[in-house]
C-alpha cells in the first residue's frame, strides 16, 4: 500500500516536471492519470475474471494496491476452502454416526418443517429424505396424540407412545425436545420388543390369577362343607382344615390384589371425574375394620369433615383407603389405636390415618410402596398380608394427582397422608343448599 503511494508520488512529480521543461503542465498531468487509470482498470478487469473462475485461473500477479487485495482474498478462500473441507469431513461422520443409530432422528425448524432426517426415520416413520425436506411433520404423521404432542410448548420435552405410520405392529416411543433457535429435535425409538414383553407379563398376571381363583374358590368351598361336618373329628383334623382355609383365604387375597394393581398399571385414562361421598365411605370402612379385629379390641375412631367429597373413581378411592386402615390394624398392638382424620390441609383435601403400632425404620419408609416389600417378611406372612396393599394405595394415588406422605417413629407408631389436589374438591349439593 504505501509502496504504491510513493510509486503514484513519483509518477506525479515526473509529470509535473516534464510539464514544467516541456511546457503545457496540464496536459502531462493529464497523461499521467489518464494511463494509471487505465493501468488499475486493468488490474480490475483479470481481478474480476479470476473471481468468476478462482479455481480454473491463477491469481494474478500485480504490483501494487490490487496485488495486495489479490492476496488477501486468494488467502481468505484458501482458509475457507480448508474449512469447508474440515465441516465437510465432520458433516459426514455426523451423518454416519446417525445412520448408525437405531433410534430415527429428526430435526424441525420453528414451523415445525423438516429440515434434516436419517436414514432410520424412513423405516419407522415413513420419512424419505432428502424428498420430505421442508414438508409439515404433521401432515405426514397425523395421529391426533401426535398433533397433540407438536402443540405443546416448543421450550418443554415431551413424550409419548404411538404405532407406527407405516407399520402398525411397532410401537413407537417418540420424544421431543427443545433444539436450537426455535428448532426442535425428535428422537424416536421402537419400543416394540419391550412392549410385547409387557404384554405378556400382564397377560400371565391376569393369567394366572383368574386360572387360580377358579380351583380355589372350589376348594374352599369344599373345606366349608367338611369343615360343617367336622363334629366327633379329633383336635388335629381341626387344625389341618384351619390351616388349610387361612392358606386359601391369603391367596385369594392375593389374587385379588394382583387384579387390583394390574388393573391399575394398565389403565392409561384419567378415572372418572364422579362425586365420591368419602366421610360414608370411611365410615363403612371403620364398620368393616370393627368386624376385621375381631376380640383383638381396637380403638377405632373416625374424625370426618362431611362437607367435603372428591371427585374421583369411587372403586379405586375405597381400595386404596381400606387397605391404609387394614394395614394399620395388622401392625398395632391388640386394644391399640387407629385413628381416621378425614379433613383440609392447606385447602387440600386430606386422609390421615394414624396408629399406634410397631413403627417402621427410616430406611424402610421409601420402600414401602414397591410391590412385595415387606419390612418383616415372616411377620407379614404370619400376619396374612400380601405384600401389594401400598403399592395399590401409591397407584390410585397417582391416577387422582394425589401423593401418599409416610411418617413414622419406632415403638410409637406411624402416620399415612393422602393429600389431593384442590382441582378434586367437591361440596355436596345439600351443603350448598344448607350454606345458601
Amino acid at each position: 500500500m504505501r509502496a504504491d503511494l510513493w510509486r503514484f508520488g513519483g509518477g506525479l512529480l515526473l509529470a509535473l516536471f516534464l510539464g514544467l521543461v516541456l511546457g503545457r503542465v496540464f496536459f502531462w498531468l493529464f497523461l499521467f492519470t489518464f494511463g494509471y487509470v487505465l493501468w488499475q482498470q486493468r488490474q480490475l478487469y483479470r481481478l474480476y475474471r479470476w473471481l468468476q473462475k478462482p479455481k480454473k485461473r491463477a491469481p494474478p500477479s500485480e504490483i501494487g494496491i490490487m496485488g495486495g487485495i489479490v492476496r488477501e482474498i486468494d488467502f481468505r478462500r484458501q482458509r475457507h476452502r480448508s474449512r469447508k473441507g474440515k465441516l465437510t469431513q465432520y458433516l459426514k461422520r455426523f451423518q454416519k454416526a446417525t445412520a448408525a443409530l437405531p433410534d430415527a432422528t429428526i430435526v424441525l425448524n420453528q414451523h415445525d418443517e423438516i429440515e434434516w432426517a436419517n436414514e432410520v426415520s424412513q423405516r419407522l416413520l415413513g420419512i424419505k429424505s432428502p424428498w420430505d425436506v421442508g414438508q409439515r411433520i404433521t401432515n405426514l404423521i397425523r395421529y391426533p396424540d401426535f398433533v397433540e404432542l407438536m402443540a405443546l410448548d416448543r421450550n418443554e420435552a415431551s413424550t409419548i407412545e404411538l404405532p407406527s405410520p407405516v407399520n402398525p405392529e411397532l410401537h413407537l416411543n417418540i420424544r421431543m425436545v427443545p433444539y436450537g433457535e426455535g428448532q426442535r429435535l425428535l428422537v424416536v425409538r421402537d419400543i416394540t420388543r419391550l412392549h410385547r414383553l409387557e404384554r405378556v407379563r400382564r397377560d400371565f398376571v391376569a393369567n394366572v390369577s383368574h386360572e387360580l381363583r377358579t380351583p380355589l374358590t372350589v376348594l374352599r368351598g369344599y373345606l366349608e362343607i367338611l369343615d360343617r361336618g367336622r363334629e366327633g373329628n379329633p383336635e388335629v383334623w381341626v387344625r389341618s382344615f384351619k390351616t388349610m382355609q387361612d392358606q386359601v383365604a391369603r391367596m385369594q387375597h392375593l389374587i385379588d390384589d394382583l387384579l387390583m394393581l394390574s388393573r391399575l398399571e394398565n389403565r392409561n385414562k384419567k378415572p372418572a371425574e364422579v362425586p365420591v361421598a368419602v366421610p360414608e365411605m370411611l365410615a363403612g370402612i371403620c364398620r368393616e375394620a370393627r368386624m376385621l379385629s375381631g376380640d383383638r379390641q381396637y380403638q377405632i375412631q373416625l374424625e370426618a369433615d362431611t362437607s367435603l367429597w372428591l371427585r374421583g373413581d369411587e372403586r379405586e378411592l375405597h381400595s386404596a383407603f381400606s387397605n391404609l386402615v387394614v394395614n394399620a390394624i395388622r401392625y398395632t398392638p391388640a386394644q391399640g389405636k387407629i385413628t381416621l382424620h378425614w379433613f383440609k390441609q392447606t385447602d387440600q383435601p386430606c386422609l390421615e390415618v394414624r396408629d399406634t403400632g410397631e413403627g417402621i425404620a427410616a430406611e424402610h419408609i421409601p420402600r414401602l410402596t414397591e410391590r412385595f416389600y415387606r419390612v418383616d417378611k415372616g411377620r407379614s406372612r404370619e400376619k396374612g398380608g400380601t405384600g401389594l396393599g401400598l403399592a395399590i394405595v401409591k397407584h390410585v394415588l397417582n391416577h387422582h394427582e394425589a401423593r401418599l406422605e409416610i411418617e413414622s417413629e419406632l415403638g410409637k407408631g406411624s402416620v399415612f397422608r393422602c393429600l389431593f389436589p384442590v382441582e378434586r374438591d367437591h361440596r355436596p349439593k345439600m351443603h350448598l343448599s344448607e350454606a345458601s
